[in-house]
């Protein structure tokens, strides 16, 4: 991944993928073959193309690319990826203290500390990611969650699991890299199963978007997150 220093307009990773299908089997093989190749439908289907032979109601993937809307982390692919690394720092404090809380037993209590492990994975991964191509770490947020019980605790656990997947799509049409893309739908896939088994805990739809997952917006996603995060 390297920064972007030029001005001039680029294709979104997923539309280069989409439009060179040797490119697109390459990157399919790299992030996890016929799994990915699912996700990566799934991307498409969420996000559509700007291709000019796609319908009417298709959404364009370059619509958003230069609104700016994470630009608060940074320029570009660096920005969505902290962006992304700021979202991922919430989840991995929430299950961290989730898991000290007292209120979590048995099974549950297993399980929030898997989550929490691979959401500090995701954090790893992040981190370094943007520290390659010489970006700046987003400040870590002090953060405050309500977890007054196991079944408040599942439910918000949910809320954020499905937040994170629907904002990871939120971004893909707008990630011109193909290290960034790779690393956002791999994640997304995670967050995914996490949202499915907490739904399906706390007696919700599995899939509440039915066949095709809806994105979310960075100004939305941070607006939703802010009752968690101590001003400072």
């Amino acid at each position: 991944m390297t920064p972007e220093n030029d001005s001039a307009p680029r294709r979104s990773a997923l539309e280069e993928l989409d439009r060179d299908p040797a490119s697109r089997k390459r990157f399919l093989k790299a992030v996890g073959g016929a799994g990915a190749a699912g996700a990566f439908g799934l991307f498409l289907a969420a996000c559509g193309s700007d291709d000019k032979s796609s319908s009417s109601s298709t959404t364009s993937t370059t619509s958003t690319a230069d609104t700016g809307e994470t630009d608060m982390f940074g320029k570009g692919d660096l920005g969505i990826a902290g962006y992304a690394l700021t979202l991922e720092y919430l989840e991995a404090d929430f299950y961290k203290k989730a898991g000290a809380s007292g209120k979590l037993k048995g099974q549950v209590l297993e399980v929030a500390k898997q989550y929490g492990e691979e959401e500090s994975e995701h954090v790893k991964a992040l981190e370094a990611m943007i520290k390659k191509a010489g970006g700046k770490l987003p400040p870590k947020p002090k953060t405050k969650f309500p977890l007054d019980s196991q079944k408040s605790i599942l439910e918000l656990a949910a809320t954020v699991e499905n937040l994170g997947a629907s904002a990871y799509l939120g971004q893909a049409g707008r990630i011109k890299d193909k290290e960034i893309l790779a690393a956002a739908l791999s994640i997304h896939a995670v967050e995914a199963r996490h949202a499915a088994v907490l739904n399906q805990a706390i007696g919700e739809e599995i899939t509440p978007d039915g066949a095709f997952a809806v994105p979310t917006d960075a100004a939305t996603v941070l607006e939703m997150v802010k009752p968690f995060i101590v001003a400072s």
